[in-house]
């Protein structure tokens, strides 16, 4: 039987950190995988997730099982957190899933459970993990444009053109902030075209909002997701706790569904639980209850949010250092989309030969769509990146 298995294609992403680690070069640099690192280079574990692990371990009595939906109190203040005052918030239903790429694919499965000839359109670029996700669970995969490389912004009129084609057959995969790779995000008058298209043509959008507080804010990034789940009548959400709590290695993600009424929403986390039990049965607890520790304490949610918050400023004046280093050495403006974008990424538009000459000539890792991750770099090496860009950009 094994046999007959060819060898794997290597993920572009994880492969990078294989290599990165084989590079004995001193100045080597990691910008291809998605992780915040502090100004000493290493990704640290907030002050508020070590107080709320410690109280974990000082109360919890047992490591039984948890149940199919996982942790039920993290599973309500996830929801309370992404939609507590839209009108989505009384018919939505939310089951705990390993990471938001368990959200995704249990949500792929539930829609081609549902209706197997829905087309799912995901951006152009879009996260990696999208579209082998969507096809894995039997789904059509469309691309519907976004990035423009010239600009180096969101193409709204191109966007908008195309998502007025999805009908009642198709999902609209929309990422709720901070856009991976790219770091271009939707500005609120096409979330709002966006949300008049879905409720004119149809199409039930699907928002994975993996980096909310590392744009502008917690409650800033989540704003077209809240208008979609205050206007539309079926909406999905795949959601990640890996980046804002720094919870990479829990898996700690959810699955919300929001339905015409209670009763759907129930429905469908009732066969998404018996997608679960076919796959995984129930996703880890410790990061869920992490999670719910902190965010059931006045205290640690208030530390938690300072925290968010001095990580978003630090990418931003990051994002704005690098800007400011191009600036000086080119003596012009092509570089300023990067104080632009928002949260971890940005695409530079270079072309694939560009990004291994960054590779091999200065030991600079990153993914060869241009893709870097800006919240990977360090203060201390803004001037070396710079110099490296505009030596492989001549």
């Amino acid at each position: 039987m094994l046999d007959l298995l060819s060898p794997a294609q290597q993920d572009p992403i994880l492969s990078l950190s294989i290599a990165f680690r084989g590079d004995t070069r001193a100045d080597k640099m990691d910008l291809g995988i998605g992780v915040y690192k502090d100004s000493q280079g290493n990704t640290p574990i907030m002050q508020a997730v070590k107080t709320a692990q410690q109280q974990l371990a000082d109360s919890q009595t047992t490591k039984s099982y948890v149940g199919l939906a996982g942790n039920e109190t993290f599973n309500q203040v996830m929801t309370d957190l992404l939609l507590k005052g839209t009108d989505g918030y009384s018919r939505c239903a939310t089951v705990q899933t390993p990471g938001a790429s368990g959200a995704l694919r249990m949500l792929g499965d539930l829609m081609y459970l549902a209706k197997p000839v829905t087309t799912v359109w995901i951006t152009d670029p879009s996260y990696v993990n999208h579209k082998p996700v969507m096809e894995a669970a039997g789904l059509h995969v469309k691309f519907y444009p976004y990035f423009d490389a010239v600009t180096k912004q969101v193409n709204p009129e191109a966007m908008l053109e195309a998502l007025s084609a999805a009908g009642p057959d198709d999902v609209v995969l929309l990422h709720g902030c901070c856009h991976n790779p790219t770091g271009a995000d939707i500005r609120a008058e096409h979330w709002q075209a966006i949300n008049e298209l879905a409720q004119k043509n149809g199409f039930t959008p699907f928002v994975d909002i993996a980096y909310q507080g590392f744009g502008e804010g917690l409650e800033e990034d989540g704003y077209g997701l809240r208008l979609l789940a205050d206007s539309v009548e079926e909406m999905l959400i795949a959601t990640s706790c890996s980046k804002n709590f720094g919870l990479y290695r829990e898996r700690t993600g959810a699955a919300i569904v929001i339905g015409k009424n209670a009763k759907e929403a129930t429905n469908a986390k009732g066969r998404i639980l018996q997608l679960a039990r076919s796959t995984y049965t129930m996703p880890p607890d410790h990061g869920a209850a992490i999670v719910e520790t902190i965010l059931t304490s006045d205290v640690l949610t208030k530390k938690w949010r300072e925290e968010l918050d001095s990580m978003r400023n630090r990418i931003v004046s990051l994002r704005e250092g690098l800007s400011a280093a191009l600036a000086t050495r080119t003596g012009d403006n092509r570089f300023d989309f990067i104080k632009e974008h928002k949260g971890m990424f940005s695409m530079l538009a270079m072309s694939p030969d560009q990004m291994i000459q960054l590779r091999e000539d200065f030991g600079i890792y990153a993914v060869g769509d241009s893709r870097i991750n800006v919240a990977g770099l360090t203060e201390s090496r803004i001037d070396y990146l710079a110099d490296a860009l505009v030596a492989v950009s001549k």
